[in-house]
């Protein structure tokens, strides 16, 4: 994969005897969107926490660019270009949207920003959260407190907060977690318009979501990987399918 922008080599995560990541070896190319799927268990949160560096690796290589990050620590996988996004929203309720992308912005720079001084001061920080906030749609709300927002606009907001770290990799957990339809459609055109310009990693339980955005899909078992490929040859893949994909209980 000639444009590889982010690469495990024999990655492991042990907690103990449990082997959340074992062996695995899996690459992501830039502007492209690869969703990781697999039953509860299989590893998912687990890789993106680990890629992001909020878990050291137990063994195994991360590659960022061609070189190892392995051993880098979670602020400075960020510093890097690597923004994460979690499974329940990540914001500060009693700040203003735009503050919120500002103490994102910062962590990329260093130092804290001061909710109290004058805009001004920090002109560049909030250009810059501005400018995340307009990508996902919500720059009418810059001087909204969060708590004021919608639930869907909550997690608009946590997109732009990765966004403002000014990340070449986007690693997504469940951006569409108890969204309704009509809120899902709007994370997935702007999910649409960000793998344009980005490497978008996603964990995502919608599948209609995951078959309409994926440019590859990885399915993980047992904290291993079993399969790579494009949406089309995943759904025809008679082992997928049968043991995930048309599994009643909804694994996914």
């Amino acid at each position: 994969m000639s444009n590889t922008i982010l690469e495990a080599e024999n990655l492991c995560k042990f907690w103990g005897g449990l082997k959340a990541l074992n062996e695995l070896n899996i690459k992501f190319a830039d502007k492209q969107l690869h969703s990781i799927v697999g039953p509860n268990g299989a590893g998912k949160s687990t890789l993106l926490n680990t890629l992001c560096g909020a878990y050291p690796a137990t063994s195994g290589v991360i590659l960022y660019q061609g070189k190892s990050i392995t051993n880098l620590k979670a602020y400075e996988f960020c510093r890097a270009g690597i923004g994460r996004s979690f499974q329940k929203t990540n914001i500060f309720h009693d700040a203003t949207c735009l503050e919120n992308c500002c103490i994102a912005a910062q962590q990329r720079i260093g130092g804290s920003f001061n909710l109290f001084r004058n805009r001004s001061t920090n002109k560049s920080i909030t250009e810059i959260a501005n400018s995340a906030l307009k990508q996902v749609g919500l720059n009418g709300r810059a001087d909204t407190k969060a708590a004021e927002v919608s639930y869907g606009e909550q997690r608009q907001l946590e997109i732009a907060m990765v966004l403002a770290t000014d990340p070449k990799v986007l690693l997504l957990d469940e951006p569409m977690a108890g969204m309704g339809h009509e809120e899902s459609q709007i994370i997935i055109s702007l999910l649409k318009e960000l793998k344009k310009h980005y490497c978008i990693v996603l964990v995502e339980h919608d599948m209609d979501a995951v078959f309409e955005l994926s440019d590859l899909m990885t399915v993980m078992v047992d904290g291993q990987h079993l399969i790579t490929d494009t949406v089309e040859n995943i759904r025809n893949n008679p082992l997928v399918q049968d043991a995930y994909l048309g599994n009643d209980d909804e694994v996914f």
